[in-house]
């Protein structure tokens, strides 16, 4: 089967002060993702599955139809609060959804192939997509896997903290994963983390970071569901309100006992999105240098 393209665009951007997946970035109406997607395109992808909110269902689905919708097959999933695993109820006052494990899982009655995931917000640049695509097509399966990994310095934001997977490898394979979720550059140049305590971590500034450009078999699926459940009750113990479940808590598990590896793809491109409003400017004027050197056409889809 083709690979599906899983796009995680439910976030509604609660540090960004809006809904940035839908947030104009070029004079001709694109989004961050209609690059994305652009991209994915060329290396070969032809079905998308776009992770959804109800909220924004109507505006997201006709920006999609009059873009990309013209040279996809499109699927849309939804990712609830509510869909959560038998004998599990969201907790009283809970308003946030558990994450990116759970929004990806809202896709489970579509995927029948190997996919990738992304996020909607974040520009990956065009190696990225082609490597994955290869890797979908060529070895994907129920033990091997993959991820492209960014410096975790190229991709700061100069107007507030970042949350970022920072990650171990071994011979071009991913050996851990541990989320960080306040990183930020320091006046004096260093890299750091602030944690639950207060203290703060020193973090290499060239560290591989996670972005979330995954490439998955499509029976990681199955792995990430059953991983839920595992997580739920500690989620619920310790954090029933703001607690999340990653789509990379099962990876460390299935490296540590060897049921797969996640090889590291490399990409010469840089990463760059919009977190804060303040980041916006330099994104636009990121993606018109783009389109006036020929990286891109004026118009994405004609």
């Amino acid at each position: 089967m083709e690979p599906i393209l899983v796009i995680m665009a439910a976030g509604m951007g609660s540090r960004y002060g809006g809904n940035k997946q839908l947030d104009s970035i070029t004079a001709e109406g694109d989004i961050i993702m209609d690059f994305s997607l652009y991209d994915a395109y060329e290396a070969g992808f032809r079905r998308v599955c776009f992770i959804i909110k109800h909220d924004f269902e109507d505006v997201f689905k006709a920006h999609i139809e009059s873009g990309a919708g013209k040279k996809y097959e499109v699927h849309y999933a939804f990712q609830e609060l509510s869909d959560l695993p038998e004998g599990f109820s969201v907790p009283e006052g809970r308003t946030k959804p558990f994450g990116t494990g759970q929004a990806v899982l809202a896709a489970r009655d579509i995927i029948d192939a190997p996919f990738a995931v992304i996020n909607a917000d974040d520009y990956y640049g065009k190696e990225g997509f082609k490597k994955i695509y290869d890797f979908l097509t060529t070895k994907a399966d129920a033990t091997h896997n993959c991820m492209v990994g960014f410096e975790v310095e190229n991709t700061l934001s100069e107007n507030g903290t970042v949350s970022r997977g920072i990650c171990k490898a071994k011979d071009g394979y991913l050996t851990d994963i541990v989320e960080h979720l306040k990183i930020v550059r320091e006046t004096d140049g260093t890299v750091t983390d602030t944690l639950p305590d207060g203290s703060k971590e020193l973090i290499p500034a060239d560290s591989p970071v996670s972005m979330n450009l995954w490439g998955f078999g499509a029976e990681y699926m199955k792995v990430l569901e059953d991983g839920f459940k595992e997580a739920l009750p500690v989620i619920m113990d310790s954090n029933p309100l703001k607690g999340e479940y990653y789509i990379q808590t099962p990876i460390n598990k299935q490296i540590a006992d060897g049921s797969a590896t996640y090889e590291i793809l490399t990409s010469s491109d840089k990463w760059f999105g919009v977190t804060y409003k303040e980041d916006k400017p330099d994104v636009v004027a990121k993606f018109a240098e783009l389109k006036a050197n020929g990286a891109y056409p004026k118009a994405l889809w004609d």
